[in-house]
């Protein structure tokens, strides 16, 4: 004759042994691991993506664009000085 089990033996080992944390620590375990994974495909596709110099992330030490192209001119020789701080002037607004 076959012995029949205890319900409630059944449901504690069906349900985290009767500690009552089972569900309630599934839940936020679960919420945090996707919380992390959708983070880290979001850290993953920015650095990916081209974001990868400072200014993308609008951290130019304070220089407008025109200011880095027209030191970058500079830089590479296309400009001289004196053109240089003149048209430096006109960005800055100082030339009106």
């Amino acid at each position: 004759m076959r012995r029949r089990r205890d319900p409630r033996v059944v449901i504690k080992m069906m349900w985290g042994y009767g500690s009552g944390w089972g569900w309630l620590g599934m839940g936020v375990g679960m919420t945090l691991f996707w919380a992390l994974v959708i983070l880290g495909v979001i850290f993953l596709a920015r650095y990916l993506g081209g974001a990868r110099d400072r200014r993308d992330f609008g951290i130019n030490g304070g220089r407008s664009d025109a200011e880095r192209i027209l030191a970058n001119r500079f830089a590479r020789g296309e400009i001289d000085e004196e053109e240089y701080r003149k048209r430096r002037e006109l960005i800055r607004g100082g030339g009106r």
